[in-house]
């Protein structure tokens, strides 16, 4: 892990994620990731996320297990300090993967700056521990059944049939992954909470390639702690 004085680039998600694109474009077909632009381009045009609550509102309660089938509830994470939430899709994501590897190096800070981070997926607890324990991550992996929190941050979409005809090209099983047959995803958003619930900082972006900056979280929370 990093120090909790050292530098964090601005672009560091985004460089890895433009790496990233360029090794898709070597190993998949043109046309799958054509596809799959156009997809991701239909998603954002559907409004996808846009009823997420905003800065200023009270993020909305919740308790759900972690990857050790722990409870854990936001009531509780508020009473240590600040909460940083991220929702994100799965582990089979590579946008996901990143992130949440990102967010670990910067953890430390996080921790420093009064913070808690948890991260919250539909998928099934198993899966979440998998994804934990392969990643190394140090915060709470928690796992949203049938997307009913993420439900009530305003981010729950249906994945269009030819996004999850691409989707199982790759491999993917979302009945497998999150345990029901829903075919639901969590646009990925991250909400900055100062300790009284309330949101002070929110990232939401239907563009599932698009993604918070660990920077962009370390600024948020300074800014809060000049502001509290």
């Amino acid at each position: 892990m990093s120090s909790t004085n050292a530098p964090i680039a601005d672009h560091l998600l985004a460089d890895r994620v433009a790496a990233f694109h360029t090794e898709l474009a070597k190993q998949a077909p043109a046309e799958v990731v054509r596809a799959l632009v156009s997809e991701i381009d239909g998603v954002v045009r559907s409004g996808a996320g846009a009823k997420a609550p905003r800065v200023g509102d009270t993020a909305p309660s919740f308790t759900l297990p972690d990857a050790q089938g722990k409870q854990v509830s936001l009531d509780s994470l508020l009473k240590e300090g600040r909460v940083v939430i991220a929702f994100y899709r799965g582990q089979w994501c590579p946008y996901c993967d990143l992130q949440l590897r990102a967010y670990q190096e910067v953890l430390p800070r996080i921790k420093a700056l009064g913070a808690n981070l948890v991260a919250i997926s539909p998928q099934t607890p198993d899966e979440s521990l998998s994804t934990a324990e392969k990643r190394k991550l140090e915060f709470r992996v928690l796992s949203d059944a049938g997307n009913k929190v993420a439900r009530g941050y305003g981010l729950v979409w249906k994945v269009p049939a030819g996004l999850d005809a691409i989707q199982k090209g790759f491999g993917i099983n979302l009945a497998k992954s999150n345990g029901d047959a829903s075919n639901e995803l969590p646009v990925p958003g991250t909400f900055v909470l100062g300790a009284d619930g309330r949101i002070a900082f929110s990232y939401v972006n239907a563009d599932w390639r698009e993604r918070l900056e660990p920077a962009g979280i370390i600024r948020a929370l300074e800014r809060l702690g000049r502001d509290e």
